[in-house]
């Protein structure tokens, strides 16, 4: 990071590492801290490109087949419980089911031998008349298939600009009768959106709340973006915003005072005050506190951008659930050993684990009774609703539903998760929301943080918040970012935080994951399957998706063992692990892919220091100590 960047030795240099040093603010950690990555970035290459091109398809490919599965899966289900009902009864069951999956644009129930179908359509629609002739061929090419008593699956194909496919399922219990769905796989479409902006293959942001700027994250010099390369080098922040620590605090005269000369408002967070002037850019504020405050450190409000590929299981494997979608397609369970892990810990509802990203399908029937009500810090009036995409995928990682014979396993069982929505619709958010997600999770009971975010400037800002959890005892996990770069990320690459890295199926690293010493862990991050708003499920790519696997996997170690502490749980994680790439700790793999067996093995051994004991047994403890002396 810039403010460890050493420069040349003659006296111009040393007074361009001055200015570089009083710019950018240096960590005053009062721990070890991570080593700093080389500030040498590789060009980005062609290959490279082509390469994450290659992975955002076969995301959208897997994303395909999962919709398809779980088509299929509802159709089976409706034809087993409605085998004897009549047309009121399965008009009920349908439009109950389309209120729930939108993605079920039409719905008709068939019965060939007595040439009786009856259609429920979602929506009206414009379909052009080639269009319905089309889709009129695909419907009778699945009625035929119900006569013969075999499924059918159509093609994709595209209606005024939508994709679409259709499916048919025959009855097993009464021949002749079966159900056909016309669906909307606008889910595609989304997860390339997403995947576009998680895997960098495009400038990032562009859309916001506030009109937004970027700066080089090692001169803070103005950077125009460009191209989905030009990320690794930019931190973007908000051109009429700073956050300023004071040494003491302002009167609130003396604030009166500030706001009336800068036109600005003031919001507080932690030992922090970020300033929104209406006229001043970022120059001009930060040159006013450094004149007339002496602040203990000024810094650009900075944006936060989220950091989001299939084996089969084996029969032999313990533990297997019946989640409709984990043997064909979740072979990252097994990977790190989560089904043998779970004869150790399934994880416990005592134990909370804060989920700050986009928020939540509050409504997925496969996180059904796994969320508490949880916090918008985007707009606090409402539910931390999911806009994006990505906090559902993440939470399901974590603690989808298991053994429910519907979607995906979660790594958790039991753990509840506290939904916090700081990134808003276009998958950005300020350090202020970050910050303030991380100190409201805290606050409300979170003992582990997810946070599959980040961003290439050190902000003390966001550190405080960072160092405000990690006081209070809880494990912080981040995903380390997906340029392919050595720059270290943050919140991952601070001290308090385990930074995680991406591995494929093949336990290879990732192309797009960062590196550097910084890094503690890999995980799974290639190609994962989860939950999905509408009641869907998707494929995504990143180390978004790696960094859950880890949260999820603290969260069952203090489950196992309550005693221990954030700074031994993070121990036993990164030395329990499978070592990959050269021996020992490197800077692609940490110290290895993440073992939950071999974590909660050692979990189980290690012994909690006394203060971390529940308090009963604390106080009988510190007395047989006494009489023992």
């Amino acid at each position: 990071m810039s403010s460890r960047t050493w420069v040349g030795l003659g006296i111009a240099a040393v007074i361009v590492a001055l200015i570089i040093v009083m710019l950018v603010p240096r960590s005053t950690n009062t721990q070890p801290p991570k080593q700093a990555a080389s500030q040498e970035v590789k060009p980005k290459s062609k290959e490279e490109h082509i390469s994450k091109q290659s992975m955002m398809a076969q995301d959208i490919e897997s994303t395909n087949h999962l919709t398809r599965l779980d088509a299929k899966q509802h159709l089976t289900s409706m034809l087993d419980k409605m085998a004897d009902a009549g047309p009121a009864q399965i008009s009920d069951y349908v439009q109950k089911l389309q209120k729930s999956h939108d993605h079920f644009t039409m719905i008709i129930w068939v019965d060939t031998k007595k040439g009786k179908r009856q259609e429920y359509t979602l929506t009206k629609n414009n379909w052009s008349s080639a269009d319905r002739k089309k889709l009129d061929g695909y419907i009778d090419q699945a009625t035929k298939n119900i006569g013969k008593q075999h499924s059918y699956e159509s093609p994709s194909f595209k209606m005024d600009d939508k994709q679409y496919f259709v499916i048919a399922e025959p009855s097993q219990k009464k021949p002749g009768q079966g159900v056909i769905a016309l669906m909307n796989q606008e889910i595609l479409a989304q997860v390339e959106s997403h995947q576009k902006k998680n895997l960098r293959l495009i400038p990032y942001p562009k859309e916001g709340k506030y009109k937004v700027e970027s700066v080089h994250a090692d001169t803070l010099r103005d950077l125009t973006v460009k191209t989905g390369h030009d990320n690794e080098k930019a931190s973007h922040f908000y051109e009429n915003e700073i956050v300023v620590r004071f040494r003491k605090d302002p009167t609130p005269q003396e604030m009166n005072r500030i706001k009336s000369e800068l036109k600005a408002s003031e919001r507080k967070m932690g030992y922090s005050y970020v300033f929104h002037a209406k006229d001043m850019d970022y120059s001009q504020l930060k040159q006013y506190f450094i004149k007339n405050w002496n602040p203990l450190y000024v810094e650009p409000h900075y944006l936060y951008m989220t950091n989001d590929k299939v084996k089969e299981s084996t029969s032999s494997l313990p533990n297997v659930p019946n989640d409709l979608l984990f043997a064909k397609y979740q072979w990252n369970l097994p990977a790190i050993e989560t089904n043998q892990a779970w004869d150790l810990s399934k994880g416990s509802s005592d134990v909370i684990v804060g989920v700050v990203d986009t928020g939540v399908d509050l409504n997925h029937p496969d996180l059904h009774g796994q969320l508490l009500t949880g916090y918008n810090v985007i707009n606090p009036d409402s539910a931390p609703l999911d806009d994006v995409g990505h906090g559902t995928h993440v939470s399901g990682i974590i603690g989808a539903l298991v053994n429910n014979n519907e979607g995906v396993a979660g790594i958790s069982w039991y753990n509840k998760m506290l939904p916090v929505k700081v990134l808003d619709k276009s998958g950005s958010g300020t350090t202020y929301a970050v910050a303030e997600g991380i100190i409201w999770a805290t606050d409300n009971g979170a003992k582990v943080i997810n946070m599959s975010l980040g961003n290439y400037a050190d902000s003390q800002f966001l550190h405080d918040a960072v160092k405000y959890a990690y006081d209070r005892d809880v494990v912080l996990v981040s995903a380390s970012g997906n340029d392919n770069t050595e720059r270290p990320g943050y919140p991952a690459a601070y001290p308090e935080v385990l930074a995680v890295a991406a591995t494929d199926s093949n336990m290879k690293r990732a192309s797009y994951s960062n590196f550097g010493d910084y890094i503690d862990v890999a995980a799974p991050g290639t190609n994962i399957a989860s939950t999905f708003p509408g009641n869907q499920y998707a494929a995504l790519s990143g180390t978004s998706m790696a960094s859950p696997h880890v949260a999820a996997m603290a969260a069952l170690i203090r489950s196992a063992n309550p005693g221990l502490s954030n700074k031994q749980i993070m121990e036993i994680m990164r030395s329990s692990t499978i070592d990959l790439g050269p021996k020992g700790k490197d800077k692609y793999y940490g110290y290895g892919q993440v073992d939950i067996y071999k974590a909660l093995q050692e979990a189980g051994k290690s012994e909690a220091p006394l203060q971390f004991w529940p308090e009963q047994i604390k106080k009988k403890m510190e007395s047989v100590i006494q009489k023992a002396k």
